[in-house]
């Protein structure tokens, strides 16, 4: 029998509620199914995750490691591989911090220096505060594009995005965090053919659909009404799509967003391109919420993560739910199971 993937998930901010959702992810029935699928160490600070553990009291202990690959699994016991050099102390719940900005970030290092050695089969990261990490020197929209420039993408050219998935949804995204006056500026061809060509790529590698469709949302109430409340569709968006579907990709569109996403929730559609963050979140979330997972696609690593942020209204209070945490493990797990058999078939 092949051995389960190693997966390393990253803390993320030590005052937000990471810490809390790790180890209610990890300990009695949920750990349990999550090691059915997967072998799982915690790059981030063993004196919070020690304190966490406690603190809940939940069936489980926490381990430090000194390097990947010395550990024995155990259904009650958490390993954590601390990067950092002098240990993490006096956190704050719900205060971003420089010292906590670069916790996170480390993090995040480490993680992908593993698995971009093949240390780690891939990582889950928890939620990371964006502005703890400007805080401390690192100017990154969020998670997304940070690993895009530690993987190399961002340098050799090569494309990423975020997409999320959820329910019967999985949505590829233009354009994510940035303010609704700036999208007339953001919605342009070349980045709508590249949200279309990586659904297309995520369908394909990641879900192990031969011929994906692509449903394509218009940015405007009724798509436009062909012209009648915007031009966006008439000039970006159906020559993205056109252009997009004469390269061999299925996709159709632009839609009115407002019955595109039922129509995939009913199966018309394998994955959804959104125009932009509020448009694809606010459906996902109304069918999958604590339940959604993010993924990166077009990275030379394998990453989920949570679909929700650090929660600092709640940090700390023992009340968070661990569910998006649990579903993205196991939807790592699915993907890298889902490999191995792809290769497996090859080799015969």
């Amino acid at each position: 029998m092949a051995e389960r993937p190693l997966i390393g998930i990253t803390m993320g901010d030590p005052a937000g509620i990471g810490p809390e959702v790790i180890v209610k992810a990890l300990a009695g029935d949920n750990g349990k199914d999550v090691r059915s699928q997967a072998r799982v160490v915690i790059i981030g600070s063993y004196p919070v995750m020690e304190h966490m553990s406690l603190t809940l009291q939940l069936p489980c202990s926490v381990q430090q490691l000194d390097h990947l690959g010395n550990h024995t699994t155990s259904e009650n016991i958490i390993h954590v591989l601390d990067p950092l050099p002098a240990p993490l102390s006096a956190v704050v719940h719900g205060k971003a911090s420089v010292a906590n900005g670069l916790a996170q970030v480390t993090f995040v290092k480490e993680a992908v220096r593993h698995a971009m050695k093949g240390d780690l089969d891939a990582i889950v990261t928890a939620p990371i505060t964006k502005a703890a990490m400007v805080m401390a020197g690192y100017d990154y929209p969020g998670h997304t594009e940070l690993l895009a420039e530690l993987t190399g993408v961002i340098s050799s050219g090569r494309e990423s995005g975020m997409m999320l998935i959820g329910g019967p949804l999985r949505i590829m995204f233009v354009t994510t965090h940035t303010a609704l006056r700036n999208l007339p500026s953001l919605i342009q061809i070349p980045n709508v053919m590249k949200a279309i060509r990586l659904a297309d790529l995520a369908g394909r590698e990641m879900f192990g659909i031969s011929h994906p469709r692509i449903g394509v949302a218009g940015l405007n109430p009724h798509a436009g009404e062909d012209g009648l409340f915007g031009m966006e569709e008439i000039q970006v968006i159906t020559p993205a799509v056109e252009q997009s579907h004469t390269a061999g990709i299925d996709c159709s569109g632009p839609f009115p967003a407002d019955t595109l996403f039922q129509r995939a929730s009913k199966g018309e559609f394998d994955v959804v391109v959104a125009m932009y963050h509020d448009q694809g979140l606010i459906p996902l979330k109304l069918v999958s919420f604590g339940q959604a997972v993010n993924i990166t696609v077009g990275l030379p690593i394998l990453r989920s993560s949570v679909d929700h942020g650090t929660a600092y209204d709640i940090a700390g209070k023992g009340i968070a739910n661990p569910g998006s945490l649990i579903q993205a493990l196991h939807t790592a797990s699915q993907i890298l199971e889902r490999r191995t058999s792809v290769k497996a078939g090859d080799t015969q």
